[in-house]
């Protein structure tokens, strides 16, 4: 039973880029395709060891390798890409990204027969077997362990802002939902996910991945599916909010943004500032699902639970105040979800499938 450690937390603003894909044929529709890119063959030096798949068979996740500076994470996600791409044609396969696949119909797909996954699907049932989900993860490396947890409670308000700008799944199981980041809905309905309560220090959040493995609630730490988290194995804090993008200069917004933040709450944290994030976890729940149901066109509860504020006053504000530009051009735009519906009643399914494709 694996749970982490405070050890890992020895280095400051390092970055971590995860992304989630999906196995595609040449009509863009999810098919089964580990056993040939991640069991039965060696992936480009780049993905050694960085290469895996998540529940179903035709879902597959990238690891970039440790990233010194927010200045090298285009070059490095646009090689890792390259090489899934070039690996996944090689063995007959494409790559698709978006938060889910309009085409995945979790009734007529195979889950991959890890035994992790297995034991996931047999405690967890329903809400797990129907989890077509795919995601973006950005990991900040965080130098103490305490302040790692701090960060992470800080961050939480502004998770709801991220996914709302993130919003790239309409579609799910073959239908319009309605919500801009259906993802996040689909993924909600598993246990130990959402957004997390605050945790007093470093110890209180070991305790409680501790109890959590011993009760037997969960396997190991990596099943603390939280929108954040300090990730006691990396020593990072990964925001786990976005939706999967295949534009992959979304994705670096979000990179640019995630890092600015945490480097500024970590110098927060270090003037001894007092926690800032007092809101109430339901407040932070309502949230979440204003940015699920509206995206770009979402509202939220300010910090102090007095207020509103708009998207775009929060984008605007977030630029200015940390020096990024990524998140102001991503809402300039249409949303994801956005694109898709327009896609779909332009072209139909077919084509917004080949607008997914890498």
């Amino acid at each position: 039973m694996e749970t982490g450690a405070s050890e890992p937390f020895t280095r400051m603003g390092t970055l971590g880029i995860e992304e989630e894909f999906y196995i595609v044929n040449d009509d863009g529709r999810p098919v089964s395709g580990i056993d040939e890119l991640v069991y039965n063959s060696e992936p480009p030096e780049i993905l050694q060891d960085r290469l895996d798949h998540e529940l179903f068979q035709c879902t597959i996740e990238t690891q970039t390798p440790i990233i010194e500076s927010p200045e090298e994470a285009g070059a490095t996600l646009r090689e890792v890409r390259a090489a899934l791409v070039d690996h996944a044609e090689a063995h007959g396969f494409h790559i698709a990204a978006a938060g889910l696949h309009p085409a995945a119909k979790w009734r007529e797909l195979d889950h991959a027969t890890k035994p992790r996954y297995e034991a996931q699907l047999e405690r967890i049932q329903y809400p797990q077997h129907r989890n077509t989900t795919a995601g973006l993860h950005v990991h900040v490396g965080v130098d103490d362990p305490d302040k790692a947890v701090w960060i992470a409670n800080e961050l939480r308000w502004y998770l709801s802002p991220v996914l709302a700008l993130s919003a790239n799944s309409p579609f799910w199981n073959g239908f319009d939902t309605g919500l801009a980041s259906a993802r996040a809905k689909v993924f909600e309905n598993l246990p130990n996910t959402g957004v997390p309560t605050a945790f007093e220090d470093f110890a209180a959040y070991d305790a409680f991945e501790q109890r959590m493995v011993e009760t037997g609630s969960i396997n190991d730490r990596g099943e603390l599916w939280y929108d954040v988290r300090p990730h006691t194995g990396l020593g990072t804090v990964e925001v786990r909010t976005p939706d999967g993008q295949s534009d992959p200069e979304v994705v670096l917004a979000f990179v640019e943004y995630i890092h600015a933040l945490v480097e500024d709450l970590a110098a927060r944290y270090e003037d001894g500032e007092e926690p800032a994030t007092e809101i109430r976890r339901e407040l932070l729940d309502e949230n979440k699902w204003r940015a699920i149901r509206h995206g770009h066109e979402a509202a939220f509860i300010s910090r102090d639970g007095e207020d509103v504020v708009d998207l775009e006053t929060v984008v605007d504000r977030e630029a200015d105040r940390l020096g990024v530009s990524g998140i102001r051009e991503v809402l300039d735009g249409p949303s994801g979800s956005q694109r898709q519906r327009e896609l779909m009643a332009e072209l139909g399914l077919d084509g917004l499938c080949d607008s997914l494709v890498l």
